[in-house]
């Protein structure tokens, strides 16, 4: 692809793997958006749920479908996503990171990527390959990470970061329809920091204060937006949908740059 031509990006906030089999406003949201934009090559997934020690890519040929959930309708159970791997575009991708990054594929496609996946490209038919979020790493290189596989834009590779920028599971109220005072406050900030390119103060979000100690006890679902922002450039159009938090601690809030 050209430089005019470069592949959007995309924040996804995947909320419960529910989502796979329900028809919700936030699915509707992820399924325009796959219409709006153009048909990837292949999909570069980042998902909260591949948590390691190190970063590490999957280049297996045929991924097998993660179900790491427990506790839902056997329906859940029954979602295959049979998407094809990339194996070349994952070793390239391990090339292109400076740091360290082991080829892994006890992994595969997990539920922070194919519950949206299923809804955004049911077909399965695009090749799809994920990169693990390193739990060693600091903010700052989780940015920088995003920013050395921008160049797969190019390629017309869609990179797709995957959790949920407020995840705190101890603090869910099932029968509350937005969000918790405090999980609302953090959203908007960092609602506001992305709108403003001020992309500092997302990488530093304990400056938000009280509210990001309460967002989410470990990093893994905030993380993959960091990717994300790494892989934007000044000339993108962001585009915010599925805007809102639920449940009382899940933001559902999706970030488009194109």
């Amino acid at each position: 692809m050209s430089e005019t031509e470069k592949m959007p990006i995309l924040f996804v906030g995947h909320g419960s793997p529910m989502n796979a089999i329900e028809d919700n406003a936030y699915t509707k949201g992820w399924e325009e958006i796959s219409r709006r934009i153009p048909k990837p090559e292949a999909i570069l997934a980042i998902s909260a749920h591949w948590y390691t020690n190190g970063s590490r890519v999957a280049d297996a040929a045929k991924p097998k479908t993660i179900y790491d959930m427990y506790g839902f309708p056997d329906s859940l159970y029954k979602v295959t996503y049979n998407a094809p791997g990339a194996p070349e575009l994952a070793n390239l991708t391990k090339k292109s990171i400076s740091r360290n990054v082991q080829i892994d594929n006890t992994w595969g496609i997990d539920h922070g990527t194919w519950s949206v996946l299923h809804k955004m490209y049911p077909k399965a038919d695009i090749p799809v390959f994920q990169l693990s979020v390193d739990s060693s790493a600091s903010p700052e290189i989780h940015f920088q990470i995003g920013q050395e596989i921008s160049s797969f834009r190019e390629k017309g590779v869609l990179i797709l970061g995957s959790g949920n920028v407020v995840h705190n599971l101890s603090r869910i109220n099932w029968g509350m329809q937005g969000g918790h005072p405090w999980a609302i406050e953090f959203d908007n900030y960092i609602k506001d920091k992305i709108i403003s390119r001020d992309y500092q103060d997302v990488i530093n979000y304990k400056s938000a204060g009280k509210s990001s100690e309460m967002s989410f006890p470990t990093p893994e679902h905030f993380f993959p937006l960091l990717y994300i922002l790494g892989a934007s450039n000044t000339g993108d159009r962001l585009t915010i949908f599925n805007d809102s938090c639920t449940l009382g601690s899940l933001s559902m809030t999706c970030y488009l740059f194109e």
